[in-house]
């Protein structure tokens, strides 16, 4: 192992960000995969548009806003399903092999991290019901500096907790964006396409590209 700590970026990454609108799917239409990516989309042009302000509102307002929106962008959906998705959100499915990456990174002595946009409670409440509480070593949020990756302060958080160089980290995240925030940080990086999406940013290129979290132990 050539990394103590290894550090996961939530959504998109530890959290399906898709399965609270597919849990809802039926009350919500036709439409309800379009819906769920322009809430997707829209929760992340949101935060990177408050950081280029420097207007920072906290990741649960941006996500009640994006929905907001997407409800607004999709007149088919059933407005009445809001308040239930919502809700799922904060209890998001984890990908089937997080529980088991984790426990295999912490079972070799590495030290475990998420680094998130999301708001503490938010994040608090995915960690709790995804049952991985005890596998991760600290939960860190932005909200703590109020700004949003990928403004470097926020990869500092980590270097900063864990009082280490950036080399010592590992860093994953499904956000091409991130990895490349992350990179040019100093953290070894691997990038978690679970949707074979094409590259981009090749000047900050990752480590490593996986296509789910299952390979990263044996890296």
């Amino acid at each position: 192992m050539t990394h103590s700590i290894y550090v996961f970026d939530a959504y998109g990454t530890l959290f399906d960000v898709h399965s609270a609108v597919r849990k809802h799917a039926d009350a919500i239409g036709p439409d309800a995969a379009q819906l769920s990516e322009i809430w997707r989309q829209k929760q992340l042009e949101y935060s990177w548009v408050r950081g280029l302000m420097g207007k920072y509102v906290d990741f649960w307002s941006l996500t009640e806003q994006a929905l907001d929106y997407a409800f607004a962008k999709t007149p088919s959906a059933d407005i009445a399903a809001r308040g239930d998705l919502l809700k799922a959100y904060e209890t998001l499915e984890a990908y089937p092999e997080v529980a088991s990456v984790l426990k295999s990174l912490k079972d070799s002595g590495a030290q475990t991290a998420i680094l998130s946009n999301g708001a503490p409670n938010m994040l608090q409440s995915a960690v709790s019901s995804a049952g991985i509480a005890d596998l991760v070593d600290a939960v860190l949020s932005v909200d703590d500096i109020r700004v949003f990756k990928t403004d470097q302060r926020t990869y500092d958080m980590v270097t900063n907790s864990f009082r280490v160089f950036p080399e010592a980290v590992s860093f994953q995240s499904s956000n091409r964006w991130d990895i490349a925030g992350a990179t040019q940080f100093g953290f070894r990086t691997v990038w978690i396409n679970r949707t074979n999406q094409p590259d981009e940013y090749t000047d900050m290129a990752p480590a490593a590209v996986l296509g789910s979290l299952e390979g990263l132990p044996a890296m």
